[in-house]
């Protein structure tokens, strides 16, 4: 973008005529160019950050993703809300001692996080027929204080890969119930 202000390689001729600015125009010109250099070296920041959390990522890439709290000891049930649809994209990331979770790949920051240490479990959830008959394949992160996330994809094979990436930095054993392959 910026090679269009580049005077450089631009074809003057000597006859060619002059164009002559106000000190306005040419103020707004530079106001423009910097606005657009800024928005560059954010785009560049942006970038650079997305090649060092993907070069340094154990796991990473799009689901679909939902939060659900599980009854801890003593406390009760729940609202049965297994019909409701919130399921939104989400790119997740395992990387270092952490699960982030981005609204788009592009973020700097993420949304939410939770430790490794935190999880407690990890399984498969049934697979579901989508009205468009897709098939989501479907697993769980479960962690200490009760918070669950639900993942989802259309992938069979991204789904077990990510299955297999978490009980591993998780250091969990497949549990009771838990079908190690989404059906």
């Amino acid at each position: 973008m910026m090679r269009l202000f580049s005077l450089k390689g631009r074809p003057w001729k000597a006859d060619q005529e002059k164009v002559v600015l106000s000190a306005v125009e040419v103020q707004s010109l530079r106001s423009e160019i910097a606005d657009l250099e800024e928005r560059e070296s954010h785009y560049k920041a942006r970038l650079e950050h997305i090649d060092e959390m993907l070069k340094s990522s154990r796991m990473s890439g799009y689901l679909l993703l939902r939060r659900r709290w599980e009854a801890l000891p003593g406390e009760t049930l729940p609202i049965d809300d297994a019909d409701v649809n919130d399921w939104a994209p989400r790119f997740v990331v395992i990387q270092g001692s952490c699960i982030y979770l981005y609204v788009m790949a592009t973020d700097l920051s993420p949304q939410d996080s939770t430790f490794i240490s935190d999880v407690i479990e990890v399984g498969s959830l049934p697979c579901v027929k989508q009205e468009d008959n897709e098939t989501r394949y479907s697993f769980y992160i479960l962690t200490r204080t009760g918070l669950k996330y639900e993942c989802s994809s259309t992938s069979r094979i991204q789904i077990k890969s990510w299955l297999a990436a978490l009980k591993i930095d998780c250091k969990l054993r497949p549990g009771p119930g838990d079908h190690s392959s989404p059906e």
